[in-house]
C-alpha cells in the first residue's frame, strides 16, 4: 500500500478537503467550485488543482459535473460515516437502511509491534489478537478491517463468532464497552491483495482509517486499521459541547 501521489501541495488541498469532508462542512451534493474558482480558493496552480482532485474523483468522492452551474461536486450516492459515532459498522449501516455482512479472512495471536503496543499501552511484545474481516454493504465490498485487541483481557477471544460487531461481543463477554476513540484518516492506494479483496483495480484511492477505542476508564483495548473503499463512503462527524468524545486528524500521506 501506498500513499497518492502529486506532491506535498496536492496532498495538503486533499487533506484540506478530506478535513472539510469529516467536519461536515461538505454534504453529499455540494459544490466545491470550478476549477478557476477553486485554484484560487486553494492558492494553488490548476495543475496542482487537478493533481490533488483526480485520485478524489476517480475513487468516486468528488465528481465533475458540465455547464453554466457545472463544477466540482460531493458525490452523492455513497455510504456516510460518522466518526463521532461509536457504534459497530453494522449498526451504522442499518441505520442508514443498508444490509451489511461479514467475511472473516483471517485471525492471529501474535505478539504485538512496538506501534501496536504504544498505540494499546502495553509492553512491546505483549501479545494481542488480530482479526481481519472484509465488510459488505447492500451485497458489495465496502472496506478490509484489522482489528487488534490486548489478549490478557480476553484470552478466548478467537474461539467466539467472530462475523457480528466485535464491540458488541467484548462488551457482553468481556465487560469492555467503547467509551473513546481517536481517529486519523489518510488516502492511500490499494496494494493488489487489497485490491483483489474489496473488487477494485489496483492503486485505487481508499480511506484508511486508524483508530485506538478506549473504555471508560482511559484505557486502550483495541487498536484498529480500515480500509473504505473510497467511492462507497463519505466521513462526517458530529459533536456536541466544548469538549468531544472523538479526535480527528485527515492525511493523505
Amino acid at each position: 500500500m501506498s500513499p497518492t501521489s502529486g506532491g506535498p501541495v496536492a496532498e495538503d488541498v486533499r487533506r484540506r478537503i478530506l478535513s472539510m469532508l469529516a467536519a461536515g462542512a461538505l454534504r453529499p451534493g455540494s459544490r466545491l467550485g470550478t476549477e478557476r474558482e477553486m485554484a484560487a480558493d486553494f492558492a494553488v496552480s490548476r495543475s496542482t488543482l487537478r493533481s490533488a482532485l483526480l485520485p478524489l474523483s476517480q475513487a468516486g468522492v468528488l465528481e465533475r459535473r458540465a455547464g453554466r452551474n457545472g463544477g466540482t461536486f460531493v458525490r452523492a450516492d455513497v455510504i456516510e460515516r460518522n466518526a463521532a459515532e461509536l457504534a459497530g459498522l453494522p449498526a451504522r449501516l442499518r441505520t442508514g437502511g443498508h444490509t451489511s455482512a461479514t467475511r472473516v479472512l483471517s485471525t492471529d495471536r501474535r505478539p504485538a509491534t512496538a506501534a501496536e503496543a504504544h498505540a494499546l499501552e502495553i509492553t512491546d511484545g505483549a501479545d494481542i489478537f488480530t482479526i481481519r474481516r472484509l465488510r459488505f454493504a447492500d451485497g458489495a465490498p465496502l472496506s478490509v478491517d484489522l482489528s487488534c485487541f490486548v489478549a490478557e483481557h480476553m484470552e478466548d477471544l478467537l474461539e467466539q463468532p467472530l462475523g457480528g460487531s466485535l464491540y458488541e461481543l467484548v462488551r457482553v463477554r468481556y465487560g469492555l464497552s467503547p467509551a473513546a476513540t481517536t481517529e486519523t484518516i489518510e488516502v492511500v492506494s490499494a496494494s493488489p491483495r487489497e485490491a483483489h479483496w474489496l473488487d477494485i483495480a489496483q492503486r485505487k484511492p481508499l480511506l484508511a482509517i486508524t483508530r485506538v477505542t478506549r473504555d471508560g476508564t482511559g484505557r486502550p483495548f483495541e487498536y484498529a486499521y480500515d480500509l473504505f473503499r473510497a467511492d462507497r463512503v463519505r466521513l462526517t462527524a458530529t459533536s456536541h459541547g466544548a469538549v468531544g468524545a472523538v479526535q480527528r486528524s485527515v492525511s493523505s500521506a
